[in-house]
């Protein structure tokens, strides 16, 4: 689960992948967070089945507690993002309102899924290790804390590249603003070179710029609905 939420978390930020398409890289995240998800419910099946095998108690610690709280609350993520973010259906309104919350959320249930596998090592440790004691540092618990700060480390890689605004996937030139069509945008070299002209002729400029822009308008919101 870490290792492949992770690799859905950056897969947009890596710079390589920039010139592929936007849909492309949606298809990739949503694959690699499903495939986590499957890991994820396997995992959770696994430690009940073995639980109730060895007669040892289920969900009595606060890493099972956590673990199946962040293992609801990702599948809630991902029930969203595909709803709402892969799905044609939902308004771009709707889109950019929830964004924001759908990538706090993700790198939340990340650092919580740290957190979990932190506290998951620890309990097997102090669980398995009897002779010699967890307490007498033995090579085992050496190498599994070695374990546990490579995962701190990892978590806040990953963190860090998620934050970062120059490793923002580039805007695709649709999402961009179109210009005026006919005409020049408001404020550029073409309005500002009539400062000798007429008022009447600033009040036609303003008129067809207006009129310009109504009219892309029109062809941006037909564009929208042909798109959904």
């Amino acid at each position: 689960l870490v290792s492949v939420l992770s690799s859905a978390i950056v897969v947009y930020r890596l710079p390589w992948t920039w010139k592929c398409s936007k849909l492309l890289m949606k298809f990739i995240h949503a694959g690699l967070n499903t495939i986590a998800m499957i890991l994820a419910i396997v995992s959770i099946v696994a430690a009940f089945e073995y639980h109730n095998a060895q007669s040892i108690p289920n969900m009595y610690s606060l890493h099972s507690w956590i673990g199946l709280a962040v293992a609801i609350f990702y599948a809630l993520q991902l029930f969203v993002g595909f709803a709402v973010f892969l799905l044609p259906f939902a308004p771009v309104p709707l889109r950019a309102a929830l964004m924001p919350i759908h990538v706090y959320s993700g790198l939340t249930i990340f650092a919580t899924v740290i957190a979990t596998a932190l506290m998951g090592i620890t309990e097997k440790l102090i669980f398995s290790l009897q002779n010699p004691a967890y307490s007498a540092s033995p090579p085992e618990a050496t190498f599994v804390n070695c374990l546990g700060l490579l995962l701190v480390i990892f978590g806040a890689i990953i963190l860090w590249m998620a934050s970062r605004p120059h490793w923002k996937r580039p805007p695709e030139k649709n999402d961009e603003v179109l210009q005026p069509i006919g005409g020049t945008p408001e404020g550029t070299e073409a309005e500002s070179t009539m400062t000798d002209g007429s008022n009447a002729d600033k009040s036609d400029l303003r008129i067809n710029s207006e009129a310009d822009r109504k009219q892309n308008l029109k062809f941006d919101e037909a564009g929208q609905r042909s798109t959904m």
